[in-house]
């Protein structure tokens, strides 16, 4: 074991040695000096909490996609399974787990439904209706 690292260690430094020193300096100088230019300025926002809602908005509705779309084939597969099996015992499965995807997804909508609609009312922490 030691002489194989041994061997894999004189390769790697044996690499470095043959290594175009020129070419090291030159990246090493662009990468840094171009990755500035793609830095995009930071816009005036209101403030930390409004950038942050808005972050956590958009991720939501990212991660409500992804869960449609997996809700969808996950559900159809069930659906298809449910309908084309001979076995009742995979078919009492399938109807178990179309259960479970529609009421996660139920519950994944319902949190977003919460957030736009409901939140606003305990605003400050108090009751603003």
């Amino acid at each position: 074991m030691k002489a194989r690292f041994e061997t894999i260690l004189r390769g790697f430094f044996a690499r470095i040695r043959a290594a175009d020193k020129g070419k090291l300096l030159f990246t090493a100088f662009a990468v840094p000096s171009l990755l500035t230019l793609t830095a995009s300025p930071a816009l005036a926002a209101d403030d930390i909490w409004t950038k942050a809602s808005d972050i956590m908005r958009d991720v939501y509705t990212h991660v409500l996609t992804i869960s449609t779309i997996a809700a969808v084939v996950t559900a159809s597969i069930a659906l298809l399974l449910m309908n084309f099996s001979k076995s009742g015992k995979t078919v009492d499965e399938s109807r178990a787990w179309l259960k479970r995807i529609i009421i996660t997804w139920a519950i994944l909508n319902s949190l977003g439904f919460i957030m736009a609609y409901i939140t606003p009312f305990f605003a400050g922490g108090a009751w603003t209706a």
